[in-house]
């Protein structure tokens, strides 16, 4: 479904819900929704955006999902939720404070349902909310909730948007790829 501009407009500052469970092996963590998510209600909905495509290419999933078929992740161990939960036209819209406001209340959604690892799908995203300025792309050496081995392994990725030019598709997945060949099947 092709939102229309009046349903882009409207979905500024929409949330969108988590695809989220027990037993996750990843939780996927995107920046914020964009309008084209808060207009349709599915995650990395906007046409460009390389999310399901590396999700594919990194052997995550079967087949290509598209945004509509997100709840069929769950099945695979896999969720979806966000930084910030407020939809914007673009990242640069929201604050620090959002970042970090976001970064506690994604502590408390580990807490509460242990994912084996937590995938940030942006390292400026990352850098802002739990305040790591010199974090890079891959495992992360803290992990969140609890210390020892039920601490969720943090991954930074880079984010799938059409906008990241650093990024190519291939280069996406194959980072993808490393994350799931770490939290095995």
């Amino acid at each position: 479904m092709k939102p229309t501009p009046e349903q882009l407009a409207a979905a500024q500052d929409r949330t969108i819900d988590d695809v989220i469970g027990p037993d996750l092996r990843v939780l996927f963590c995107g920046i914020n929704p964009g309008l084209w998510s808060g207009a349709t209600g599915h995650h990395f909905a906007r046409p460009g955006n390389r999310f399901w495509p590396a999700l594919h290419r990194s052997g995550f999933t079967p087949r290509r999902l598209l945004p509509e078929q997100q709840g069929e992740l769950l099945a695979l161990g896999l969720g979806i939720t966000n930084v910030v939960a407020r939809t914007t036209a673009q990242a640069d819209e929201l604050t620090a404070e959002e970042y970090r406001d976001g970064g506690k209340a994604l502590v408390e959604r580990v807490e509460r349902w242990r994912p084996r690892a937590l995938a940030v799908l942006g390292i400026g995203a990352y850098r802002t909310a739990f305040g790591r300025s010199k974090a890079v792309v891959g495992r992360q050496s803290e992990g969140l909730g609890s210390s020892g081995t039920e601490a969720t392994e943090v991954w930074v990725l880079p984010n799938p948007s059409g906008l990241n030019a650093h990024y190519t598709l291939d280069a996406i997945a194959a980072e993808f790829r490393r994350l799931r060949e770490a939290v095995g099947d």
